[in-house]
């Protein structure tokens, strides 16, 4: 690990706890050289399934496009930075846990929507709408019903 300061190999691991519900590892370390302290994450890197998009093409998984749209869903809600990461995290376990190298874009549109319903019900309608592509106020209100009667 280089240091951020001076570029030095030489750091020392101060501090190391497991953090993003066991996915991620914190490190505080300091620099041998300079003395200058700074955090570091460590996660596994695995490999994620390709989406087939509705026109039939296929792309990588790119979590920024995913992290983007639940940002905007759960714009000014209730809802701390922690839990959104946490739910990325489910939703990326999720993922890997089907086994499938390809899955299809509606298959993660579905996935992102558990999610969001059970961590926020207002986020949950936004995305839905969206996703969904809802045409009038009637759609909105048949969704908001079936929200009602699922709980």
């Amino acid at each position: 690990m280089y240091c951020p300061f001076c570029s030095a190999t030489d750091t020392k691991v101060i501090d190391s706890r497991l953090v993003s519900d066991g996915h991620q590892v914190r490190r505080r370390r300091e620099c041998l050289v300079c003395h200058e302290r700074y955090t570091t994450f460590e996660s596994a890197e695995l490999v994620m399934p390709r989406i087939i998009k509705r026109d039939g093409s296929r792309e990588p998984f790119n979590e920024d496009k995913m992290r983007n749209g639940l940002v905007r869903a759960l714009e000014k809600r209730p809802v701390s930075t922690e839990e959104m990461e946490l739910s990325i995290n489910k939703l990326k376990s999720k993922l890997r846990a089907t086994g499938e190298r390809e899955v299809s874009s509606e298959m993660l549109g579905t996935i992102i929507m558990e999610q969001l319903k059970s961590l926020d019900k207002v986020a949950y309608i936004r995305f839905a709408s969206v996703y969904r592509s809802f045409e009038d106020i009637k759609e909105f209100g048949e969704e908001i019903a079936r929200l009602g009667d699922s709980e």
